[in-house]
């Protein structure tokens, strides 16, 4: 996982916050939808949640693949 900063986006739409999470590091960006009216700071914990579970999963190594595939 990355140990770089992390930038974070409001976009304002209709009733719904789009809020991006994007690793200054790696480039890796993920998006959450909040309803409006919920708190900031658990708009910005649920987006980094999301991208800590997708870098976690990118340094993951891929399962070996045993056989052919038909």
């Amino acid at each position: 996982m990355s140990n770089g900063a992390v930038l974070f986006e409001f976009v304002q739409i209709g009733q719904q916050m789009r809020v991006a999470a994007i690793d200054e590091a790696t480039g890796i960006e993920v998006v959450v939808i909040t309803p409006l009216n919920a708190a900031r700071e658990h708009m910005q914990r649920l987006a980094m949640a999301k991208l800590q579970r997708r870098l976690a999963s990118e340094a993951a190594p891929a399962p070996p693949t045993n056989g052919k595939f038909a």
